[in-house]
């Protein structure tokens, strides 16, 4: 079957006929794996997406997605697919090959097959793929399931049936799941979801409160808090280096200290050996010589600060926490310092901002 494997038979370095392609393309002559061989083609030897476009109509989203799905296509004729199958999809299905992307190419074919035997459309291509890469990167496949494409279909059916209250879509989703089962134990934990069905009284587990944080900066760092400027070296030096024990950044340590949670922004989880200061714009302009307007009036704000005492090397466009009169100064140096640097000041951090005072003391406005 692997003659029919589509290539790109112009390398880079060898002309290519460019009106060709283009009329090919505008006139849709042969069937989408040429024009996606025509669009590759183009794209190698200099033209964009876009001017692509403008002279064939082909949008550069359309492009793509032919392209992608035809390197799939080329895995299925590869691995030998079914007749049946590469013939489907020669002619159709773009769009269906093009979800696969996500899969490995022997659960690309598996999937392939499903396709083209239930006569499933793209939307239940991308399911049907979303399915199979979840039930992969499982360490084992689910009790009573097994990793094949229907299979994988079924369970994530039987999970959604589970989690159903209305006796009508849960009934539509243990259709599905029998539907597509492949195995006979499959089929068997479905079956067992139908005792609920004649039976509503029968009891199921509640659903587990189950959440994942999508991004690092969303975990707070918690770091010990040093006290509130003015102080003094050794306030700043008797903190302990804070042991973060990952992947919920837990922290142990001995001691009686104040602890702050920052944002787990890039700057805060940059910091090796941070603690915080604890000041406001008064007792900061003191230690500083920098000014920060406060956000109140006629009061000072209060703000904290970042120092990481293992980043001691001098960099010019950064400031240093240094010892002046047995006090903690903050500084910046244009030239390399003689003295010790103590720890380098990565963040001033304001508090949230208050758009309206008055309304932040009377809620009752804002409720209305």
């Amino acid at each position: 079957m692997t003659d029919n494997a589509p290539t790109d038979n112009a390398p880079n370095g060898i002309e290519i006929d460019t009106e060709t392609l283009i009329t090919q393309l505008r006139q849709k002559q042969g069937t989408w794996v040429d024009w996606a061989i025509a669009c590759q083609q183009l794209q190698k030897h200099g033209q964009s997406a876009q001017q692509i476009f403008e002279q064939t109509g082909f949008e550069p989203i359309q492009q793509n997605q032919i392209i992608v799905a035809v390197q799939v296509y080329a895995g299925l004729v590869e691995d030998n697919a079914s007749e049946p199958t590469l013939n489907h999809f020669k002619q159709r299905g773009s769009d269906s090959l093009h979800e696969l992307r996500i899969l490995s190419k022997p659960d690309r074919l598996a999937v392939a097959e499903l396709l083209v035997s239930r006569g499933m459309d793209s939307i239940a291509a991308k399911e049907a793929a979303k399915a199979v890469k979840e039930i992969q990167i499982l360490s084992e496949a689910p009790s009573g399931f097994t990793r094949h494409p229907g299979d994988a279909i079924a369970y994530q059916a039987w999970k959604s049936a589970q989690n159903q209250r209305d006796p009508q879509q849960r009934a539509k989703f243990i259709s599905k799941a029998l539907q597509f089962a492949h195995s006979d134990t499959a089929r068997t934990e479905v079956e067992k979801l139908l005792t609920g069905l004649v039976d509503p009284t029968v009891a199921k587990a509640p659903r587990l409160p189950i959440f994942r944080l999508e991004e690092s900066d969303e975990m707070p760092r918690v770091l010990p808090l040093a006290g509130k400027l003015p102080l003094t070296v050794a306030d700043l030096q008797a903190i302990p280096t804070v042991e973060t024990i990952e992947p919920f950044r837990m922290v142990r340590t001995s001691g009686d200290f104040t602890w702050v949670a920052l944002p787990g922004w890039q700057v805060v989880r940059r910091a090796i050996d941070a603690v915080v200061i604890l000041a406001d714009t008064d007792t900061f302009k003191e230690a500083s010589g920098q000014e920060i307007r406060s956000s109140f009036p006629n009061q000072a704000e209060e703000i904290l600060l970042l120092v990481d005492r293992a980043q001691v090397e001098w960099q010019s466009d950064r400031y240093y926490a240094v010892e002046k009169d047995g006090k903690i100064a903050l500084t910046w140096f244009g030239q390399a310092p003689t003295q010790e640097l103590l720890g380098q000041v990565l963040l001033i951090l304001r508090q949230p901002r208050i758009l309206d005072e008055e309304l932040a003391v009377d809620v009752w406005q804002v409720d209305e």
